[in-house]
């Protein structure tokens, strides 16, 4: 079987203890891959050492720091793969993490985006959960027309840079990551990426990701964090295929039903005050109640997913 040539694009800023990890990673891979590693304008000693690695390694610096989105769109520009794998500096692939999603790749074609189960770690390395099964069977993939109703529905979760490979061609015509956005830029390029083709997931445990205690996420106040998720149920809302238009609950619904997931965030952190702002007047819709209930069921089912999905033997 011919592999379906790979570049891993790792982003990196002043972490050059944990950027050698992922660059090992990087060339450890059981099927040779282009290896680029985008520098944000770091001061430890980066450009230094990757220089060090002379040809094994593409080395891209900017001028200055682009944030992780500028980094990711320098990076995939760089690469000379037809598909590219996203690292960011502290995390790390497993061995035959490229081996797998090209194997995989070659029985999909018309897949645009592919993503595996990932292992948490803290940052000792010790392995503190994994990603959940999600769909039927090792491998399978998700029709391009099926695959924003799945994401509107989070039942289509393809999780963070690490567990994700997107094919060169469809992200440089999706528009690349938005420089504006703060979070969630990686979702919204897989809703663009996913406008051009098939959605592949593996079952299988391909990589690792750095949980930091006090993360970025965590220190953004809840209600950006709605706000920035209402913005992508959005994005996601407008390009659902014309077969799912009758099915659909209307977007205040989905707003409302928002409010209620994080107001559910903001009492379990007992932030009362908080809990009440984004609660009403959204606690008084049934319909937004009925959409939580369904999206903590799908939670709990994680393998009976009500969409379309296709074995890959």
């Amino acid at each position: 079987m011919a592999f379906v040539p790979f570049s891993i694009v790792i982003t990196t800023y002043n972490r050059l203890d944990l950027l050698k990890r992922a660059i090992q990673s990087a060339l450890n891979q059981t099927v040779p891959c282009q290896v680029v590693v985008v520098d944000n304008a770091s001061t430890d000693g980066t450009q230094a050492y990757v220089r060090t690695l002379g040809e094994q390694v593409l080395y891209v610096r900017n001028a200055v720091n682009s944030n992780h989105a500028g980094a990711v769109n320098a990076g995939v520009e760089a690469a000379n793969g037809e598909w590219i794998k996203l690292v960011d500096d502290d995390d790390y692939l497993a061995t035959d993490c490229v081996e797998v999603m090209a194997k995989a790749i070659a029985l999909r074609p018309e897949a645009v985006i592919c993503s595996c189960q990932a292992a948490q770690v803290d940052t000792a390395g010790n392995e503190l959960s994994v990603t959940p099964v999600t769909g039927p069977g090792h491998i399978f993939y998700i029709p391009q027309a099926d695959i924003h109703y799945g994401m509107l529905l989070e039942v289509v979760p393809f999780g963070t840079p690490i567990q994700v490979a997107i094919r060169r061609d469809a992200f440089l015509k999706s528009g690349g990551w938005d420089l504006t956005m703060t979070s969630c830029d990686d979702i919204d390029s897989w809703i663009r990426v996913a406008e051009h083709g098939d959605a592949l997931f593996i079952n299988q445990c391909l990589a690792y990701r750095t949980v930091w205690p006090g993360g970025y996420d965590q220190k953004i106040a809840l209600q950006s964090r709605l706000a920035t998720n209402m913005l992508m149920k959005q994005r996601i809302y407008e390009r659902i295929d014309a077969k799912y238009q009758n099915n659909l609950p209307k977007l205040s619904t989905i707003h409302q039903y928002l409010h209620l997931h994080w107001a559910m965030v903001a009492l379990k952190q007992k932030q009362i005050g908080t809990t009440a702002v984004l609660g009403f007047p959204a606690a008084l819709s049934p319909a937004a109640w009925k959409l939580l209930q369904q999206a903590i069921a799908f939670r709990k089912q994680k393998m009976e997913v009500p969409i379309e999905k296709t074995m890959l033997a």
